[in-house]
């Protein structure tokens, strides 16, 4: 009975990518670990990215210093 918590940032994932990582994640269990499908649990966590820091940073400071 796998449970997997995917954490991102809030950045706009569409209802698609997120349909796309609980497929992938949940077929990879199945593939790798021969984990029954039906009861593996995939939850997507968005954080929103002034409560996510690196290096003593939010991911906010850090992406308006980078450059696009």
């Amino acid at each position: 009975m796998p449970y997997v918590n995917i954490k991102i940032t809030r950045e706009g994932a569409t209802a698609e990518q997120k349909a796309r990582l609980i497929k992938g994640v949940t077929d990879l269990l199945v593939e790798v670990l021969d984990k029954n499908p039906a009861t593996t649990t995939v939850v997507i966590d968005e954080v929103d990215m002034d409560n996510w820091g690196i290096g003593g940073e939010s991911v906010t400071v850090r992406r308006a210093r980078q450059p696009r």
